[in-house]
Formats: structure tokens, sequence, C-alpha cells
């Protein structure tokens, strides 16, 4: 069982940015992160694989956040620049422990979710 720990959200102007993190207590493949608002489904942002830095985006954020991660402190990052009032949400880390022969982007490849931390960006 992995945990999962997020931090880093909270309240910015549009155009500002924000640093989530999430801290694991295990090594897995993957490690991703999704974000829902209120109304909405779940929805993919960023993966990162563990080996090799692998990454891979949705368009909504492509150019304007990236993942990334610290395997010595086994921690995950996403930098949001550039912030939308549309990216307002709940932020959620997962992390997938089984290997894939590509970037997981559904919520149901995930095996670990955090808490969530939420990330809001008035206009």
């Amino acid at each position: 069982q992995v945990q999962l720990v997020e931090s880093g959200g909270g309240l910015v102007q549009a155009g500002g940015s924000l640093r989530l993190s999430c801290a694991a207590s295990g090594r897995t493949f993957n490690m991703g992160w999704f974000r829902q608002a209120p109304g909405k489904e779940r929805e993919f942002v960023a993966t990162i694989m563990w080996s090799g830095g692998t990454t891979y985006y949705a368009d909504s954020v492509k150019g304007r956040f990236t993942i990334s991660r610290d395997n010595a402190k086994m921690t995950v990052y996403l930098q949001m620049n550039s912030l939308k009032p549309e990216d307002t949400a709940v932020y959620y880390c997962a992390a997938r422990d089984r290997r894939l022969a590509y970037s997981p982007i559904y919520a149901y490849q995930y095996d670990y979710w955090g808490q969530g931390t939420q990330v809001t960006v008035s206009s």
C-alpha cells in the first residue's frame, strides 16, 4: 500500500503560478495528477514515469504545467504557470504500481490516490 500526500494548493489570481507536491511512501511505476471541478468528472492533467522521467500532458495544460519528480525525496511536483479560472479544481495525485507500455491517462489505470488539494484561480 502506497500513501500519497499532496500539498501546495491555494488561491491565486489569473496569470499566477502555484506548485503542487505529492510525497509518496513507496516507489511505483507512474505518478499522475488529475483534477475535478464542481459538477464535472475527474480529468487527467499530467503523468510521469519514476524511471526515465517520461511525461505526458493533457492538451488543456500543455505548455503551462510541468510535472517533475525527485527520486531521492520520492516526491512528484506539478508546476502550474499562467493559471486560468478554468483551472480551478481539486487536484489529486495518483500512483500506478504496475508497468504499462504507454502513459496512463485514465483514472482507472491508477492504484493509489491522495486526498486532494484545492486550487482556486480568481479572475
